[in-house]
């Protein structure tokens, strides 16, 4: 596997779809109870650096993109390659990024309220850069 079997532009594509999904996650979907369960209020959340939190947040996705993309570049992909890129997104988030959170939310003392509201988020826009980059081939 060499870097030129990636598509970067899938990567930044996937990227941008991931850091959209979360913006109506947190916004529309989750937002209000995401908030109740942190005890922030709407005027500590624009006290925050957005440009900083949301451009360092997109670099992550794009490096979660870069690295599902690594992944799928070592399998022979068939027509069926959007299901296979699905798999290893669901995979990698309910096995490895759900249980890393949970982790860290038991020592933390968070709820389990917002540890579905943050995991769900994590396996679905991971299932979404794994179809993007399956469909991308």
């Amino acid at each position: 596997m060499h870097l030129s079997d990636i598509n970067f532009l899938a990567v930044f594509v996937a990227g941008i779809a991931a850091f959209a999904l979360g913006f109506l996650w947190y916004s529309f979907f989750f937002g209000k109870a995401w908030q109740k369960e942190l005890g922030f209020t709407d005027e500590y959340i624009q006290q925050g650096n957005m440009p900083v939190i949301f451009g360092s947040s997109f670099l992550m996705m794009c490096i979660m993109s870069f690295g599902i993309a690594l992944l799928l570049a070592n399998q022979h992909l068939d027509a069926a390659s959007w299901q296979i890129g699905m798999h290893t997104g669901l995979v990698i988030g309910i096995c490895f990024v759900t249980t890393s959170i949970a982790i860290n939310y038991l020592y933390q003392r968070r709820s389990i309220k917002l540890w579905l509201i943050d995991a769900s988020y994590q396996v679905a826009f991971l299932t979404l850069i794994g179809i993007i980059h399956g469909l991308w081939r």
